[in-house]
């Protein structure tokens, strides 16, 4: 019963270690930079933003943000200074071409970026 117990365990390590490369695959990584010229600024990301395709209604989700805190707290970013954070998503469907990424919040000043040309490798570059 032992070697049983043996010779299963790499294959269930196996078929672990694919699907996580799969869901890794399968994310959308954007890369937002806010060049900020005025005084000091506030600025945060909200759970409700997405990554919408433009030729159906899907959303892809939020899943986590590096470098920029979620509302309610807020980031400061210096006057005069180039700030970046990492934004990643759940995959977006194979027939997708172009998209938008939505911040849909219920007050004014969400970001925006229209018409993104989807490309391979799913890692993008935005300025906000």
């Amino acid at each position: 019963m032992m070697s049983s117990l043996t010779q299963a365990s790499p294959n269930v390590e196996i078929v672990t270690e694919q699907k996580t490369i799969e869901l890794e695959a399968s994310h959308v990584y954007v890369h937002c930079y806010f060049n900020n010229t005025v005084n000091d600024m506030l600025i945060r990301i909200w759970k409700t933003t997405f990554l919408v395709d433009k030729n159906s209604v899907y959303r892809s989700k939020l899943v986590h943000a590096e470098n920029i805190s979620f509302a309610p707290q807020w980031t400061v970013i210096p006057e005069n200074k180039m700030f970046q954070f990492l934004l990643i998503f759940e995959a977006l469907p194979k027939g997708c071409e172009r998209f938008d990424l939505v911040e849909d919040i219920p007050q004014p000043g969400g970001f925006y970026v229209g018409d993104i040309m989807r490309n391979k490798k799913d890692v993008y570059h935005v300025y906000i």
